[in-house]
């Protein structure tokens, strides 16, 4: 019975290191870039709906929150299934291991939402370029399983998150495109790269 435990608890060794050292190709470039074009609609609708009324925080957050609910929500799906489909008997272990590399930044970036909304409400406008560099340091946490080109990914959420902090120091306004262009353009990109990445393992 011994031999029989050490001989299942080898394997399930073996299984976690050849997950660890396996390339995760899971994320598909299909619901990636729908996410892009979401953020895309999202920033083009909140636009026009607040032309004509004024900004309101609760809202404007909001309307992104859900988005990025959505969005995510097409991406774990598309990745179970194509986890299943690539990775086979690994699957489940290859998605534990890109959760717990992306969590830790999602609930970083909610805990910011929390703080900034219920501590320092007037300070709303940092939440975007916020959300971006905790989407930064989740997509550097998970380059090692992702394409090398993954890295420029997170270095456009970084850049971009620090520049509409910069760009929004002095007006300190909320303004739908600068969540529009970050993760519509950043999804889009990193779509591309998976893309690429799909064509180089399949050759």
């Amino acid at each position: 019975m011994r031999d029989l435990q050490q001989a299942l608890a080898d394997i399930s060794a073996i299984r976690i290191q050849l997950a660890q050292e396996t390339q995760f190709r899971g994320y598909g470039p299909r619901s990636i870039a729908a996410g892009g074009f979401l953020a895309i609609g999202v920033a083009w609708g909140q636009s026009w709906w607040f032309q004509t009324r004024s900004m309101d925080p609760d809202v404007f957050l909001l309307g992104w929150v859900l988005t990025a609910v959505l969005s995510a929500t097409l991406a774990s799906w598309e990745a179970v299934v194509r986890s299943r489909k690539i990775h086979h008997s690994l699957s489940r272990q290859m998605i534990q291991n890109a959760m717990e590399q992306f969590v830790p930044s999602v609930a970083a970036g909610l805990l910011l939402t929390v703080v900034v909304m219920k501590g320092i409400p007037r300070e709303e406008w940092m939440l975007p370029g916020l959300w971006q560099i905790a989407f930064s340091l989740g997509v550097f946490a998970s380059r090692r399983f992702l394409p090398r080109t993954v890295f420029v990914v997170g270095l456009w959420y970084l850049v971009a998150g620090l520049t509409c902090l910069t760009l929004q120091a002095d007006s300190r306004q909320l303004t739908p495109w600068t969540l529009g262009i970050s993760f519509g353009v950043g999804q889009l990109f990193t779509a591309a790269v998976l893309l690429a990445g799909d064509a180089d393992s399949d050759r």
